[in-house]
């Protein structure tokens, strides 16, 4: 179920938003709908990122397992190559 919110714009963003919407053949309303949903998927990801992020961390911490810069470069310059090889091994 939908539910009404209120957002204050200034004339600058009202008139950006409806020119917008003039261009694109859509109302206002649904320029501001699409605008924040895809404000809103991207920080969801940017926010699961963070995690993966924080959790890849610890467990380098608690394991101490790696694998260098230069071996994961060798290893991506090969995608497509003849020279293709596996993912390099991570070590501790």
């Amino acid at each position: 179920m939908a539910s009404a919110t209120s957002i204050k714009r200034d004339n600058e963003m009202k008139a950006r938003v409806q020119h917008l919407a003039h261009a694109r053949q859509r109302t206002s309303h649904w320029i501001m709908r699409e605008a924040i949903a895809q404000y809103v998927k991207r920080e969801e990801r940017r926010e699961a990122l963070r995690k993966d992020t924080l959790a890849a961390w610890d467990e380098f911490q608690a394991t101490g397992r790696h694998t260098t810069a230069e071996e994961v470069d060798q290893w991506l310059a090969g995608w497509g190559t003849d020279d293709e090889r596996p993912a390099p091994e991570c070590r501790e």
